[in-house]
């Protein structure tokens, strides 16, 4: 590079955003966007904000002081295993315990078919890696999990959303979409699906749905992949049985005890058919050679020595109070033309507003009323969604909850009386409150 070059590189990127090296990342970087939930942490974390956006787990009901005490007996026993490297597929002893952990949703499974990662998120980058061409197909849920469609972006798969009500996936709709698409000349990989207290729109997929869903699967050969952090968080009665338990060569099933136990640990793991195990030891010792040892036996000592079943328990009390919560404040204060979804377990409640009204044009205006949201936007990797909202009860009391709905239902209140006045396009602007920077667009 000369020094005239030089000299206009540095003047294009000094006091500017202009990106220098924009022509020189690989393709599947223009996939790399930042999600509507992380671009409101900065604003949904502050005190004065009653934040219905994050998903993020009440880890203080957790018994603190024990983990603790657990922690540092585990550095001083096997502090010189656990501060090592281990084993790219995870530890053998984790594995057989989560298999026992499985059980609960009608499992059967051995240990050397389990792959520990780095939370679930890991699991599926890593599906994703070893499954995607570039424009390769995955069929997804619509509205579907952020995390995976930032994936599926950045491996630069084109995802096709299939119908969802409040009973799930539509079953005659997932087969209309494969016939649709394999018309088109496309090749479908798998089926991203999140079947019990979906994220975002809390419904679950029921058990003669789930038989359905299966069997049109196994008729176009399509791979399932099974995403289940939720699953041991229903409020009544037992774990729905998993769609892996039905059929193990037609399903990869991803799990977590980021939402059982803490995500602080990161660690959750894949179940998957003998071969694609192989492939997902590969890739995962590509990625990070060998992950946390030490949380990986801090997670199987917790599960060896404490009640952690009798804890998951404890957290759908907690959790079944927040959505009772949270659902009385909207039947109770939420205009005409709002409706939500019934969530039986999991962390959230998915809302449309009134015809006319859109999610992500109205989060200023909510932001400045102290109460923060996720945009259906956020959700469809086509754009959809902009009457929706993700509403999370997780994380506040249920107090705050209440008090939450209730900035939210008088800003939808103003919002339709603003419509009435002005008619669709003649808003007054938003303006004169701190908002969500550009990467909320």
């Amino acid at each position: 590079m000369t020094e005239e070059q030089d000299h206009g590189r540095r003047k294009a990127t000094h006091g500017s955003r202009i990106d220098a090296y924009v022509d020189r990342y690989a393709a599947r970087a223009t996939g790399m966007v930042a999600s509507e939930i992380r671009a409101l942490f900065a604003v949904a974390s502050r005190p004065e904000v009653v934040s219905l956006a994050g998903g993020m787990p009440y880890v203080t009901a957790l018994p603190l002081d024990t983990v603790g005490e657990l922690v540092a007996d585990l550095v001083a026993q096997r502090g010189t295993v656990a501060l090592q490297y281990g084993s790219g597929q995870g530890d053998p002893h984790l594995r057989e315990q989560i298999c026992e952990v499985m059980r609960l949703e009608g499992i059967e499974a051995g240990a050397d078919d389990v792959v520990v990662t780095v939370g679930s998120q890991q699991a599926l980058d890593l599906i994703t890696r070893i499954f995607i061409d570039p424009g390769d197909v995955v069929l997804a849920e619509g509205p579907s999990y952020v995390g995976a469609l930032g994936t599926f972006a950045a491996y630069q798969a084109s995802v096709v959303h299939v119908t969802m009500d409040d009973q799930g996936l539509v079953p005659e709709a997932l087969a209309e979409t494969i016939e649709s698409v394999e018309r088109s000349g496309r090749r479908i990989k798998f089926l991203y699906t999140v079947p019990s207290f979906q994220n975002p729109a809390g419904v679950t997929l029921s058990p003669a749905r789930r038989s359905q869903v299966m069997e049109v699967c196994r008729r176009a050969d399509v791979l399932v992949v099974e995403d289940n952090p939720y699953g041991l968080l229903g409020f009544d009665g037992d774990p729905m049985r998993a769609l892996r338990a039905d059929d193990p060569d037609g399903v990869v099933y991803l799990g977590s005890f980021s939402k059982t136990l803490a995500p602080g640990f990161r660690v959750g793991w894949a179940l998957a058919p003998h071969a694609v195990r192989d492939k997902l030891v590969l890739a995962m010792e590509s990625a990070v050679l060998s992950h946390s040892s030490f949380a990986q036996l801090a997670v199987g000592q917790y599960l060896a020595t404490q009640p952690w079943e009798e804890q998951i328990k404890s957290f759908r009390e907690l959790y079944r109070e927040r959505r009772d919560a949270m659902l009385g404040s909207l039947e109770a204060l939420m205009p005409p033309g709002c409706a939500w979804t019934r969530p039986a377990g999991g962390f959230f409640v998915w809302m449309t507003l009134p015809e006319r009204l859109d999610s992500k044009a109205i989060l200023p205006r909510a932001v400045a009323e102290r109460v923060a949201f996720v945009p259906g936007t956020g959700f469809y990797a086509d754009g959809s969604g902009a009457r929706n909202m993700r509403l999370s009860y997780c994380y506040p009391e249920p107090d705050r909850i209440r008090e939450g709905v209730r900035r939210l239902a008088g800003v939808v209140q103003q919002e339709l009386r603003l419509r009435d006045t002005f008619g669709t396009g003649s808003m007054p602007p938003h303006g004169g409150v701190d908002t969500p920077g550009p990467d909320l667009a």
